[in-house]
């Protein structure tokens, strides 16, 4: 049933990105609005990510359970209130961010990236689909820290409901495929949450293949500089002018 659930949504969500892919009024919207995805790509992307989803995510689906029931997940009633389940989903988006952050940053050095990571940059203009389109490798590692920070959380607190635990799940594919939707609106959500990634900060990964390593906010990425884009690389240059006219000084 998990996995079926996990199916429903990826695909569920991507799809509707593929049928904004093919209507023009939606391109103004596209951040790299020169490059939309073929028919032909989003068929073969889907090919690849049914193949890791059954040799690599399904295995991963099945293990978590009796994992999960060991450390104390609860799958009875009662529910665990709204609050609850919201404060907890919040700390998974932050230690599965770190995760991401680190791990995604470890997968850009030269083998790594060339044996592993390079698959996912087939596409330097993402789309919904290739999300989780990569290595069953990749898919492995960074997976870990979806289904990690659950299990890390239960381990230590004894609290978490499988309830809970889809509800992440749902959160975490939509925040994932949004991110490689290639779409900027009026109403993205980092422009309310300022420190939220979103499509903007991924897109710019893909196209410059470096920086932006985050997956779903952005301070791993200002904190230790590694900011791409026009905007950070101003910036840089601004902190440097800024030292050089102290040194002068």
């Amino acid at each position: 049933m998990s996995f079926v659930m996990h199916e429903m949504v990826y695909f569920g969500r991507s799809i509707p990105w593929a049928i904004i892919d093919r209507i023009s009024y939606f391109n103004k919207y596209k951040i790299q609005n020169q490059k939309i995805p073929t028919a032909q790509e989003q068929w073969s992307c889907a090919k690849l990510v049914l193949l890791s989803h059954f040799t690599v995510e399904l295995p991963q689906i099945w293990l978590f359970h009796p994992m999960a029931q060991y450390v104390g997940l609860a799958t009875g009633v009662p529910f665990p209130s709204l609050l609850t389940m919201l404060y907890q989903i919040a700390v998974f988006f932050v230690l599965e961010d770190t995760w991401h952050y680190w791990s995604h940053r470890a997968l850009h050095w030269g083998p790594l990236y060339k044996n592993i990571h390079k698959i996912h940059h087939q596409y330097s203009a993402p789309f919904g689909l290739a999300a989780e389109y990569a290595s069953p490798i990749e898919v492995m590692i960074l997976g870990l820290g979806t289904v990690g920070a659950p299990l890390l959380w239960c381990a230590v607190t004894g609290e978490l409901h499988i309830l809970t635990m889809y509800i992440w799940i749902v959160g975490r594919l939509f925040q994932a495929i949004d991110a490689h939707s290639g779409y900027e609106f009026p109403w993205s959500l980092h422009h309310f949450l300022p420190f939220w990634a979103g499509a903007e900060h991924h897109d710019v990964h893909h196209e410059k293949f470096i920086g932006n390593y985050s997956s779903s906010f952005r301070w791993w990425d200002y904190v230790l500089d590694t900011e791409s884009g026009p905007e950070a690389a101003k910036k840089r240059r601004e902190r440097r002018l800024a030292k050089e006219r102290k040194k002068v000084l």
